[in-house]
């Protein structure tokens, strides 16, 4: 009896597996169905490019934004808290800011 019962719980383990693996196949076979057609841009390619990483360049100054001002709060904590090693590193983090905010123009300068 024992043996029967395993048996059975193990073919019904088998067929519920089954049951997923066969919807999972249906679903990925249903998604690549409807996938839409993309077209690339009619303008030239290096465009696209350069508008790409115009884009990159505006994140970075962004980004090299909010580590200023980050850096500009830590400053100004490291005086109110007489803090040596916060004011140096609020120092490190503005230079480091401000590095990144000019990351295009130093490359362009860099480039040519």
């Amino acid at each position: 009896m024992k043996k029967e019962i395993n048996k059975t719980k193990i073919e019904k383990g088998l067929k519920k597996g089954f049951k997923i693996y066969s919807l999972a196949l249906v679903g990925i076979g249903v998604l690549s169905l409807l996938t839409p057609t993309v077209f690339a841009a009619g303008d030239d390619p290096i465009t696209v490019v350069n508008n790409l990483s115009d884009f990159i360049f505006q994140l970075t100054k962004i980004i090299g934004g909010i580590i200023v001002g980050y850096a500009i709060v830590q400053i100004g904590l490291s005086f109110t808290s007489h803090d040596a090693s916060q004011r140096a590193n609020g120092f490190l983090f503005f230079a480091g800011g401000v590095i990144i905010m000019c990351a295009k123009t130093i490359l362009n300068m860099i480039s040519s």
